[in-house]
This record gives C-alpha cells, sequence and structure tokens, in this order.
C-alpha cells in the first residue's frame, strides 16, 4: 500500500465518521451547546471541514476553497475566511446553521476536493512539498493532512459524539 493510499483510506474513514455522527441531526440539534459550557457539535464541524478546505486547497494547493467558490460563507451568514482556531467564545457561539442541508452539500464538496486531489498525488511529495501551516508552522505535506486533518478530524467525531449523548441521541454505530 503506497502511502497516498493510507491518507486517502484514513480521510475517507474519518468523513464518513464525521457524516455519521451528524446524520439525521437537526439545525438545533447541531447547535446545541451543553449547560457546563464546551462547544456545539456543529461549531466542532464547521471548524474541521473548514480546516481541510483551507489546508487542501488553500495552503497546498494555492487555490480558492470550496467555502469561497460556493459562495458558503455567504450562504450561512458565517465568516469568509475564519475556522474557529483563536476565536472566542461569543465568536464561536455565533457559528450555527439553519440550513442543515447546504451544510451537507458543503461538506460533500470538501471530501470530494480532497479525494480528488490525493489521487493525483506523487507518493514522493508527501515528504518533499513543504507547507507552512499557521499558527503552528512550516511542516511536510504528509505532517499537515495527517496532523492537520486525519488525526484532528478523529478528535472532532469524538466531540460530535459527546454533544449527541448529552442530547440522548445515541452514539456512532460505526
Amino acid at each position: 500500500m503506497e502511502v497516498i493510499d493510507v491518507m486517502r483510506n484514513g480521510l475517507r474513514n474519518v468523513h464518513g465518521m464525521l457524516d455519521t455522527a451528524v446524520d439525521g441531526m437537526t439545525a438545533d440539534q447541531l447547535n446545541f451547546r451543553a449547560a457546563e459550557g464546551g462547544i456545539s457539535a456543529f461549531f466542532s464541524l464547521w471548524h474541521y471541514v473548514r480546516t481541510e478546505d483551507n489546508i487542501v486547497n488553500f495552503v497546498v494547493q494555492h487555490r480558492n476553497t470550496v467555502w469561497l467558490e460556493g459562495g458558503y460563507d455567504e450562504r450561512f451568514g458565517l465568516p469568509r475566511t475564519a475556522q474557529g482556531t483563536g476565536m472566542t467564545d461569543e465568536e464561536a457561539l455565533a457559528v450555527r446553521i439553519e440550513d442543515v442541508d447546504g451544510w451537507l452539500e458543503y461538506q460533500r464538496g470538501v471530501w470530494a476536493a480532497t479525494d480528488a486531489y490525493l489521487e493525483g498525488l506523487d507518493p514522493a511529495s508527501m515528504e518533499e512539498v513543504r507547507v507552512v501551516i499557521k499558527p503552528v508552522g512550516e511542516m511536510s505535506l504528509w505532517d499537515g493532512l495527517w496532523g492537520m486533518c486525519l488525526s484532528h478530524g478523529y478528535r472532532h467525531v469524538g466531540e460530535i459524539e459527546f454533544a449527541r449523548g448529552v442530547q440522548g441521541l445515541g452514539g456512532l454505530t460505526i
């Protein structure tokens, strides 16, 4: 198995888990925030998908994100370039979704763009290509995709699963 296959399969897995985690959730359930604090399932999902979109499209390929190309910032009334990193609690609370179907359209677009990019990638570029991911700094493409997308995604699956649990929606059955 090539290094590209490992990354592609891993990202497809985390994408599937995120899709399953939010499947059937309403806007109210996605926007719910536990009385104890923390973040909503939607904030966690928004942050992860926007991060992957920014890294794969803007940082790595130097092209517009799916977010901007699709006008999703305007469609949802959410920040044009922010993705949640460094937001205040008040800013995070303002990240809400009402158009769940529209969100899922965007999410599927990011998954497809990531998969298409990886499909045509030369395995050697995983170590040869250097990327700068703010605020972390310079790293190999492999480290950027592995650390900032793949392993990061599993953390957000857990946050969404917690939000499901405190609402009595049950855990994932994967």
